[in-house]
């Protein structure tokens, strides 16, 4: 009579070893994806290039300039409002450059990034 729930030549632990491989390739990958990103700048502008934000892969504020025509004492809010806006288009930029790198990575997988 055959085992039943037996894997027939010890398949599975050759099977198992394979998908650890594959994983820790896969975390290496990762990592050196984390690192380019990291070493990457992203910049965005607001009011037709009036502010303009840079940030780092790491998501800091690098460098923000601003053009002299947006910068009115009696219009601060303007100011701050569009220096919000371009951050956060940066800030987009990175998620959607991290999330566009780890896709690749994990080919879509369901639950993976």
């Amino acid at each position: 009579m055959a085992k039943r729930g037996g894997f027939p030549g010890g398949g599975m632990p050759g099977n198992m070893a394979n998908l650890m491989k594959q994983a820790q390739k896969m975390q290496r990958q990762m990592e050196e994806q984390a690192k380019e990103l990291e070493a990457k700048e992203f910049t965005a502008t607001a009011g037709g290039g009036a502010v303009e934000v840079t940030v780092s892969g790491k998501r800091e504020v690098t460098k923000v300039t601003l053009a002299e025509e947006v910068v009115d004492p009696d219009d601060i809010e303007m100011l701050e409002d569009l220096i919000v806006a371009a951050m956060n288009e940066a800030l987009r930029q990175v998620d959607a450059e991290s999330t566009s790198a780890m896709s690749k990575l994990t080919g879509g997988m369901p639950g993976m990034f």
